[in-house]
């Protein structure tokens, strides 16, 4: 793998490599090489790439990026590594290694060239400002036992019927942890997720956020009704579609279509839950991600009279998504990320 990626590296110009064979020696040419960005696997010797991530962020804060495999297990690390301080990942390729370098390459530098602009602060990294986030007052997080069923009918003081639509890439995971875990036990609105991952990931991402958060969480794989009080995550790989079915709203995991480039993709959510749901009872989030999926169909919801919230440039990993929805004028309102979560409930609750 190593030898892999110094053959994409060094077929950019404008990059220069240092390798290491494991953790200890990583943290070692780290303080002499001071790199732009670190390429980091998670099963390597003598330390693994866990423990090696968490000394970075502490002794030299730099922007990393997890080469993980395409596994449950992988899938759970990698989480654990966004939740560190990782700014992103890339699926090694499946079957023999070289065999992926066409589809590998391409995506793996526009990662790394992403992560290089993301600037990372030694006492305010991602993960300790998503668990400072935590700590503003959110309301008790009801215990399990209580989700999910209570809530398959709207309460009566709900303002109306509606639903939420979020979008998210790169950085995505931790920043989703900060707004959906401040959601109480009787939100009133479905939610509904796009984060760019594989479908081996979004599976895990559901269920680590299901322990997190006071509402009940799913990965939609098939057909599913969309309940309030419930969090839906659209599957990895596929295109996540909102429809009508029964005078009921559904969300679909739908092929992807190539016509967009990101998957699930945001703006095509968008657009489908357009076609069902009236404007003004659909609020659009836009976070942290590289490029500019969702900005068009988000922008396309506020002329039609929905709301949208962009995240601010100030807490976002990358500003590309919600950055490219300002530059667009399609955001209601630009606003950090721990404050989103409020906002959601002064509109909702």
């Amino acid at each position: 793998m190593r030898k892999l990626l110094g053959k994409i590296f060094g077929s950019q110009p404008d990059f220069v490599i240092e390798f290491a064979r494991d953790g200890e020696e990583a943290l070692k040419i780290i303080a002499s090489f001071a790199p732009d960005v670190v390429t980091l696997d998670i099963h390597m010797p003598q330390m693994n790439g866990l423990e090696c991530l968490d000394r970075i962020m502490v002794e030299h804060p730099c922007p990393v990026v997890m080469v993980s495999s395409i596994t449950e297990e992988g899938a759970e690390e990698t989480l654990a590594a966004l939740e560190i301080g990782a700014v992103d990942f890339i699926a090694k390729p499946s079957g023999a290694i070289s065999l992926g370098i066409e589809e590998l390459a391409p995506r793996l530098v526009e990662k790394v060239r992403a992560a290089a602009s993301v600037r990372i602060r030694r006492s305010r990294r991602l993960a300790e400002r998503v668990r400072l986030s935590r700590t503003q007052p959110s309301g008790k997080i009801s215990p399990p036992s209580l989700r999910g069923t209570a809530l398959s009918k709207q309460p009566e003081n709900a303002k109306g019927h509606g639903l939420v639509l979020v979008g998210a890439s790169t950085g995505g995971p931790p920043a989703l942890d900060a707004v959906l875990a401040r959601l109480p036990f009787g939100f009133k609105w479905p939610v509904v997720v796009a984060q760019h991952m594989p479908a081996s990931f979004t599976g895990a991402l559901a269920r680590r956020l299901d322990k997190l958060c006071a509402m009940a969480v799913s990965e939609v794989t098939r057909p599913t009704r969309l309940e309030p009080g419930n969090i839906y995550i659209a599957r990895g790989d596929c295109d996540i579609v909102i429809s009508s079915r029964a005078g009921a709203l559904v969300a679909m995991a739908a092929p992807s279509d190539p016509e967009f480039r990101w998957h699930p993709s945001v703006d095509r959510m968008v657009s489908s839950a357009m076609k069902h749901v009236p404007a003004k009872s659909l609020i659009g989030v836009l976070m942290t991600g590289m490029g500019n999926d969702g900005a068009a169909a988000m922008a396309d919801l506020k002329s039609a009279g929905g709301y949208t919230i962009a995240e601010a440039e100030e807490t976002a990993v990358v500003w590309g998504m919600p950055g490219e929805l300002v530059q667009r004028g399609g955001a209601n309102e630009v606003t950090r990320l721990n404050e989103i979560g409020q906002h959601l409930l002064d509109r909702v609750c």
